[in-house]
């Protein structure tokens, strides 16, 4: 008989530790909520983090976990998801934990294509240690560790995971409950390395730093919401688009006067690399910043090459013996 599990199957007895406000609870909210809906035992699930205000994220869902060291998640959510692949793995991170310190991590689990979901909790600061500058920060930034201004140009997380060839690589926003658990759910159905980024207010350390996209009355003209097959509009009024400028250059135009909707940019997920480097690189305030799915592509993962090999050896050389790999070959008395 299957237990049609709810969010409240999910939360655990722990106080929840962020601070009032903080984005980080949308999103917890969201993830409860995906979780009854995608067909899986609660006890197959692995929640993985690193260190940061995200990485409590472990303490907060009633699932098996990790709270792992300083950008490690990614090594460990891999160990998991090779000795188990059953396994529905999440990895909660933010943009210091995955692109500062865990950066050369993150990387090599998105070209193994190993099949877990990372969740980059993106707030353009560090949040837990009370407000540097992070890896995300815009130049010019003033914080505690740059009290001038950092001088530093900021990564961008969906052109660094386009880089390092994950096949699957959306972005959301904290407080778009809808958009952020559809994007969830459709990274769970991918078979490989799901990379979300997702905007997350830090109210303490960073306010106001999502406004112009994450407001009700801004957020119509400098969001495009990516839907597979349909037109890039966006606005109000719906009047606004993104086309190629003579094939090769994107710009925004309004709609009318002789513009139709026939010739602006049709979004597809599965589209060659660079048209998603391209939209990885829109920004207010000269384009709307894109949310939604913007690569989504099939690929063999690393997990099932691991056991096809190890099956493949087992069955040219027979099972493996511990006891006699260990003794084996050349020893060595130590006294």
């Amino acid at each position: 008989m299957t237990v049609k599990l709810t969010k409240k199957d999910f939360a655990t007895d722990q106080e929840v530790r962020w601070c009032p406000g903080c984005g980080d609870y949308a999103i917890l909210s969201a993830v409860q909520q995906v979780f009854p809906d995608l067909g899986i035992p609660k006890e197959k699930f692995v929640v993985i983090s690193g260190i940061g205000c995200s990485s409590r994220f472990p303490y907060y869902m009633n699932t098996y976990g990790f709270h792992t060291i300083h950008g490690r998640a990614p090594a460990v959510a891999t160990g998991v998801k090779v000795a188990n692949p059953d396994l529905s793995v999440w990895i909660a991170t933010g943009d210091g934990d995955s692109l500062s310190i865990g950066g050369n991590h993150i990387m090599h689990l998105m070209r193994r294509n190993v099949d877990v979901n990372v969740m980059l909790f993106d707030n353009r600061i560090y949040g837990l240690t009370k407000g540097q500058y992070s890896p995300t920060s815009e130049t010019g930034k003033r914080t505690k560790s740059s009290p001038f201004g950092s001088i530093d140009p900021p990564y961008n997380p969906i052109t660094l995971a386009l880089g390092a060839g994950s096949n699957f690589v959306a972005r959301s926003v904290d407080v778009f409950a809808p958009h952020l658990k559809g994007v969830l759910k459709r990274a769970h159905e991918h078979k490989g390395t799901s990379f979300v980024q997702i905007f997350q207010n830090c109210n303490i350390f960073n306010d106001h730093a999502f406004d112009e996209f994450r407001e009700k009355g801004m957020r119509d003209d400098n969001l495009l919401i990516l839907e597979h097959g349909q037109p890039l509009v966006f606005g109000k009024d719906r009047d606004k688009g993104v086309r190629l400028n003579h094939g090769v250059t994107p710009e925004v135009v309004t709609l009318g006067n002789g513009v139709r909707e026939e010739d602006l940019l049709f979004h597809d997920e599965a589209a060659p690399l660079p048209y998603a480097v391209m939209l990885s690189q829109m920004t207010p305030p000269d384009f709307p910043m894109p949310v939604g799915v913007l690569r989504k592509v099939d690929a063999p993962t690393f997990e099932r090459g691991v056991h096809e090999q190890m099956e493949q050896v087992a069955a040219a050389k027979g099972p493996g013996n511990v006891d006699a790999l260990i003794r084996g070959g050349d020893t060595w008395e130590v006294s």
